[in-house]
């Protein structure tokens, strides 16, 4: 028998607590975005209404009904690669964007940040694994992109975001730590104006590990959520 959205929620709770206490973490640190690009209007609708806040969304043309319909329920995560020609369509509706890979796409951002009076959380994505099938800087290359970008006054940088390959969650763990360790030794440096205090990382397979790791946003989606038919 498959299981309720209620009973999910509270095991990925009882998960990311064990989680917590193994490496000496408060729990109310790790915030989880339920991502919902593989279920219906109705879906999303029942996770906003079981109390999770966040959703998170990779494709503006999948998001587009549940946000016209749900829009105001929520805090809305853009997580996939973002087209610098879909920037219109996402500004002012997620508040978080969490992959910020180039600076053809910060600069549209600001654009449309600063003709909108907003401002936007982003997340810069770190290609750490060095995968090619992945978006993101290269880890030597955010230095410089962070010195790049510093002018651009409506992003406010709150983190970083990476993706790890999908395979034993032991041998991700090595990912998660390199992110862990950059976002440490950017702060150092100073080059935000203020310290990136975020980690986006972990995912349905991996998320434990993550959070061993340091990851304050986790995104879920099968173990949480779950997959429609036909989806």
């Amino acid at each position: 028998m498959s299981s309720t959205l209620q009973e999910r929620i509270a095991e990925v709770s009882r998960r990311i607590e064990h989680a917590c206490l193994r490496s000496g973490r408060d729990s109310r640190d790790v915030h989880t975005i339920a991502v919902t690009k593989y279920v219906s209007v109705e879906a999303t609708s029942a996770v906003l209404a079981s109390g999770l806040v966040n959703i998170g969304e990779n494709r503006w043309q999948v998001a587009e009904s549940k946000w016209k319909a749900l829009g105001s329920r929520g805090t809305w995560h853009f997580i996939g690669h973002l087209q610098t020609n879909k920037v219109k369509d996402v500004i002012g509706k997620f508040q978080y964007i969490h992959s910020l890979d180039r600076l053809s796409l910060a600069k549209e951002l600001q654009r449309k940040a600063e003709a909108s009076g907003l401002y936007v959380n982003v997340f810069v994505q770190v290609n750490v694994s060095g995968e090619e099938s992945k978006y993101g800087l290269h880890p030597d290359k955010v230095p410089d992109f962070l010195r790049e970008i510093t002018g651009l006054d409506r992003l406010k940088i709150v983190g970083l975001m990476t993706m790890a390959p999908h395979e034993d969650p032991e041998l991700t763990r090595p990912v998660f730590r390199g992110l862990r360790e950059l976002r440490d030794k950017l702060n150092g440096m100073g080059l935000t104006p203020e310290p990136m205090t975020e980690l986006s990382m972990g995912m349905s397979n991996d998320f434990e590990v993550a959070i061993e790791e340091g990851a304050t946003w986790v995104r879920l989606g099968t173990v949480l959520v779950g997959h429609e038919e036909g989806s």
